[in-house]
This record gives structure tokens, C-alpha cells and sequence, in this order.
């Protein structure tokens, strides 16, 4: 076996699981999860028909490239969404089988595990996979702890230059999970300096993006950051972006990377051997997706409804800001969050995030200790009286 999976630490739902194991909910209550960041909205009826007549592709072998149609959906996408120049659809834009998977894979395509101290940089609280494909590819990690007396950024000051000095690869996230927070140009621009110093690549994880409650202030991509900088090629920089969270198709598992032509030439030859390449039938549903944005819009519509209504409501008992993007309510608690969650299931039925669950323990302590994750992507009622029966809690403790 693989020794280095002897490093993963437990997914932070199986902790979750085990944690509200030992004290089941009232039966009599409607089980409700706020827990799990998976969209419940229903997919584009566009998206399914699409699928559908995409289907006489089955018969074909699919090209790890994907079709060119695709690509150039995506690039055009790319392009309208960020206001930038033409992106070239046959070296910037790589489709992918949704944003989880090429994070993962990226990981192993660019560390060189046999470099002494190889280290992957990533944000605390993160998406679990950073952790689990920097460690399986042979890399140790640095967590970069959010400050939430500075509205959850991120404290890049404090990350030694040694660290720095032996770094490979950066994730970031932005629109935050779980603040949502978006990064600003000159998060970036720093960011890009210390690439061009160091000589790491970055890797920025945008699924988010087109969840935002202000039509008119879209979060801000790290390839528009990029060319705002002059980088114009955009190198060292890969976007990781996804239909999951944009169209609710979590599970056609679609996305896409875009960026720096040579980390893309580099990360095509590494999936061609690892046999990630989409269904016809999924890019023709891809397609449509990406060249369609109405849907998207009311998508954003009722998210931005939800959390008018709802985070003022639960702000009323528990600290909470309003995210700029993303569809998380990131919650201080009064007790340990663990103990939060597990109470609050037991006795209102409601699931969310601890958020000690997935950020980890440094000499500047867990910035994830003290909060929750609530995931506001079931429907609006259901939603609400999750908010109201944790309010309920918090007002009985």
C-alpha cells in the first residue's frame, strides 16, 4: 500500500458522522442539512435536454482535450464573465470532470517530491483535498491561517520567507469556503510577486464565482487580477471554475482550468495518461451551460433572497457577516463548535459544519474553532426553518 495515505486525516463528514452517532435526533422532526455545500436547486432543463441528445456521443472514445467546441465555450465564457481578451481554446482551456478532481490531479502534475522540503501552501479553514493532494504527492503542507478581526483574510505576512523559499504550488480560494470572502487586486498582485520570486505555481479555486448577491460587482478572478498586473500570458496561474455550483449540476461533474499555456500543456499530458476525459454526452451539456447565463442569473436571484432574509435572522443570536460571495453563513458559536453541532442535531434535527472540522491546529491556533458552516442551498423553506430552529438553539443555550 501507499504509505502516504497513512497521512490523510478523516474526510470532515466522516467526523461528522461519528460525531452525531452517539446521539440521534428526535424521529418525529424533519431531519434538515445545512451541512454539505451541495446545491439543491434544480438543474437548467436546457442542461438535461442537452445531455440527452448528447447522448449518441456514447459511442464514440472521448478525447482528453475535450471537443473544441467545448473549449471554446468555455473560453468565450471566460472571456465575457472576466472582460478579457480572447483566451486560446486549444492551449489556455482544459475541460475537466469538475473543479474537486483537477485540484487534486494538479497537484500531481506539478510537485517535485524528489526537491528536499517540497511544500504546498494552502488557506486555514481549506477544501480537504488541497491537504490530501499535496500530501499524496509527496509534499508536506504550510497552513495559512484567515484573521477574522481583518474580515477573514488571509495572513500571507506571517509565512516565513523558508517557507516561501521551498514552496511549489499555492491554493487559493476565492470566493472564500467557508467565509466567502473575495481576494482583492492586491492580495493578488502580492501573491504574483512571490510566484515570480519563489517559483511556485498557483492554483486558484474560483467554484464559487458566480454565486454573488451584486449583479453590478462580480468577484474578481485571478485571471483578471493577473492582466490587471500585465500578465498578459498569465503564467503560474491556473483558474479552476466548475458548472457544479453555477448551473446545480453537481453531478454532471463538468468544470474546466484556464490560464498559463504551459501548466496547461503540462497538466494535459498528465491526464492523458490518468484517464480523465468527459463523456460526449456531459460536454454537450456543458456546452449549453456555459453559453447560457440566464439561468445563472436567477440562480444568483434566489441565493440573494435566501440570505437577505436569513442572515440578519440568525445574526441576531450568533455573529455572523454577510458573505460577499458563495452560498456559506460562517457562524461564531458560544460553546465548542463540535459540541454545537452535535447538540443541535440531537435536538433540533439541523446538520451543520463544525468548523475545527476542516481547518488545522498551528502555532496561531485553528481558525476554524468557535464557528459553524451553514450551507443555505436547500429551498427557501426549507432553508428558513433550519435558521430558525438554530436560532432557537443558540437562544436556549
Amino acid at each position: 500500500m501507499n504509505p502516504r495515505l497513512g497521512l490523510l486525516q478523516p474526510y470532515p463528514f466522516e467526523r461528522l458522522r461519528a460525531l452525531f452517532a452517539g446521539s440521534p435526533p428526535d424521529p418525529s422532526r424533519r431531519a434538515i442539512s445545512l451541512s454539505i455545500g451541495e446545491p439543491k436547486h434544480p438543474t437548467p432543463q436546457l442542461v438535461l435536454d442537452a445531455l440527452a441528445a448528447g447522448g449518441a456521443g456514447l459511442a464514440n472514445y472521448p478525447m482528453t482535450i475535450g471537443p473544441l467546441a467545448l473549449r471554446e465555450a468555455i473560453a468565450a465564457w471566460l472571456s465575457r464573465r472576466h472582460a478579457l481578451p480572447a483566451l486560446d481554446p486549444a492551449a489556455q482551456v482544459l475541460p475537466v470532470l469538475g473543479s474537486r478532481e483537477a485540484l487534486f490531479a494538479f497537484a500531481q502534475t506539478v510537485v517535485d517530491a524528489s526537491r528536499p522540503g517540497a511544500t504546498v501552501v494552502t488557506p486555514n479553514p481549506f477544501y480537504q483535498i488541497y491537504e490530501g493532494a499535496a500530501l499524496l504527492a509527496g509534499a508536506g503542507t504550510h497552513c495559512v491561517n484567515m484573521v477574522a478581526a481583518r474580515g477573514f483574510a488571509l495572513e500571507w505576512e506571517a509565512v516565513p520567507d523558508e517557507v516561501w523559499a521551498r514552496t511549489q504550488l499555492l491554493y487559493v480560494c476565492s470566493p472564500d469556503n467557508p467565509t466567502g470572502r473575495v481576494l482583492r487586486q492586491a492580495e493578488w498582485s502580492a501573491l504574483f510577486a512571490l510566484a515570480d520570486r519563489h517559483g511556485f505555481v498557483i492554483a486558484s479555486d474560483e467554484c464559487y464565482s458566480e454565486i454573488y448577491p451584486d449583479e453590478a460587482h462580480p468577484p474578481l478572478s485571478a485571471l483578471a487580477a493577473a492582466r490587471a498586473d500585465g500578465r498578459d500570458d498569465y503564467r503560474s496561474v491556473l483558474v479552476f471554475g466548475s458548472l457544479s455550483k453555477r448551473s446545480n449540476a453537481p453531478g454532471l461533474r463538468s468544470g474546466y482550468v484556464a490560464g498559463d499555456a504551459a501548466l496547461v500543456r503540462a497538466f494535459l499530458l498528465y491526464r492523458t495518461y490518468h484517464g480523465s476525459a468527459m463523456s460526449p454526452a456531459v460536454a454537450n451539456a456543458s456546452i449549453a451551460a456555459w453559453n447560457d447565463e440566464a439561468h445563472v442569473v436567477e440562480n444568483r436571484r434566489r441565493y440573494a433572497a435566501k440570505f437577505a432574509a436569513l442572515q440578519p435572522r440568525l445574526a441576531s443570536v450568533l455573529p455572523c457577516d454577510m458573505p460577499e460571495a458563495s452560498f456559506y453563513l460562517w457562524a461564531a458559536t458560544p460553546i465548542d463548535d463540535a459540541e454545537f453541532a452535535r447538540r443541535l442535531h440531537a435536538e433540533e434535527g439541523v446538520a451543520v459544519l463544525p468548523g475545527s472540522y476542516f481547518a488545522r491546529e498551528t502555532p496561531r491556533g485553528n481558525p476554524g474553532r468557535g464557528r459553524i458552516r451553514i450551507a443555505l442551498v436547500a429551498d427557501e423553506a426549507e432553508c428558513a426553518e433550519g435558521i430558525d430552529r438554530i436560532a432557537a438553539f443558540a437562544r436556549r443555550l
